[in-house]
């Protein structure tokens, strides 16, 4: 199992999961949680559909995602100008808040996760390897 890209890429799924879960304990906040307010706080305005999609979770699954982030008063769900059958996702004002929160709690989980890998031009390498493996073949 050793030489086995697969199973390595897991465990260290599992491993950076876990730091991030003790890490975010605090703000109580799951790792697709994360992402999504991350997207929406980068990109205000996007649709439900959009952010599922980039984030390769199931519509109905995204929705109950959104319904939670929403209940906490993080974010919320607007009827799209171009269609008012689909909603936009905007930070509200807490959310915006909890956003700059979350950054500076990021920040101690990815500064642990550069020096367990020996530093930032490791890290750099292991993201260019890992881009590697998610472009299709060929590009």
């Amino acid at each position: 199992m050793s030489t086995i890209i697969g199973y390595k890429l897991r465990r260290a799924q599992l491993h950076v999961f876990q730091d991030f879960i003790g890490t975010f304990s605090k703000l109580k906040l799951r790792p697709a949680e994360f992402s999504v307010l991350t997207i929406i706080a980068n990109t205000p305005g996007l649709k439900q559909s959009e952010i599922a999609e980039m984030l390769g979770i199931k519509r109905a699954n995204f929705v109950a995602l959104m319904d939670g982030i929403e209940k906490r008063g993080l974010a919320e769900r607007r009827k799209a100008d171009t269609d008012r059958r689909s909603h936009s996702l905007h930070l509200t004002p807490e959310g915006e808040k909890f956003v700059r929160k979350m950054a500076a709690v990021w920040a101690e989980h990815e500064t642990r996760l550069i020096e367990r890998l020996g530093g930032a031009r490791e890290r750099d390498r292991l993201i260019e390897l890992l881009d590697r493996l998610i472009e299709p073949a060929g590009q």
